[in-house]
């Protein structure tokens, strides 16, 4: 089955970057449409932070246009967020997300991260 592990949380103080990494495990029997980036912090419903669509292209939340770049390597086995600039509203926990097809549709969210954005 398809499993996601998400890294590279942590604390960071406001104005710092870091980068966050999604490996991908039992994909080699499906095909991935979307793979991207949420999050949720306390109190408010989860977001999309970036995304890659079916076709390549990416969607970015307003508030981190500019800020985050989303990629992914070759094999699309691991989706990475870079994230620069950061403030005290880029606090909470980051998921990593993919869906795709393989004997069906699917769809499946990894653990997340804690990222802790410091005065």
């Amino acid at each position: 089955q398809v499993q996601l592990v998400e890294s590279g949380g942590g604390l960071v103080q406001t104005g710092g970057s870091l980068r966050l990494s999604c490996a991908a495990s039992g994909t080699d029997d499906c095909r991935i449409t979307t793979m991207g980036w949420y999050r949720q912090a306390p109190g408010k419903q989860r977001e999309l932070v970036a995304r890659f669509n079916g076709d390549g292209s990416t969607n970015y939340a307003d508030s981190v246009t500019g800020r985050f770049t989303i990629f992914r390597d070759k094999n699309k086995n691991t989706v990475s967020l870079q994230m620069n600039n950061l403030n005290s509203e880029d606090t909470a926990v980051y998921y990593c997300r993919m869906s795709g097809v393989a004997v069906g549709y699917f769809e499946r969210w990894g653990q997340g991260t804690l990222v802790t954005v410091s005065p």
